[in-house]
């Protein structure tokens, strides 16, 4: 059985730092496009930033472009989240996911993803 597994989160002032990450079990996704997307209370979940199997070639949202950072460790099937700077609007639950076939590319829509976490919930106070 898939799982991915999020952990990092938590209650952050406006400013400061968190790392998240994204443990994979079930099977290897060293060669699967991974991704992370949130969601704020009342809105849409969105693309934040994703990572082609090997890790160079990444993708992030405008809204976090130079503030946060994916990577990701394929012998641990993990894939982080360096998250700085952090600002209120920032304040979601950031959900880890993952595409089935191999080699693909980094893809912003949530129906390209075939496997998700239950998500972990970042809090930025101002």
């Amino acid at each position: 059985q898939v799982q991915l597994v999020e952990s990092g989160g938590g209650l952050v002032q406006s400013g400061g730092s968190l790392r998240l990450s994204c443990a994979a079990s079930g099977r290897p996704f060293s060669m699967s496009v991974m991704a992370w997307f949130r969601q704020a209370p009342g809105k849409e979940r969105e693309f934040v930033a994703g990572s082609n199997w090997s890790g160079g070639s990444t993708d992030h949202a405008d809204s976090v472009k130079g503030r946060f950072t994916i990577s990701r460790d394929n012998a641990k099937n993990t894939v982080y989240l360096q998250m700085n700077s952090l600002k209120p609007e920032d304040t979601a639950v950031y959900y880890c996911a993952a595409q089935a076939r191999r080699f693909g590319g980094v893809r912003r829509g949530k129906s390209e993803y075939d496997y998700w976490g239950q998500g972990t919930q970042v809090t930025v106070s101002s």
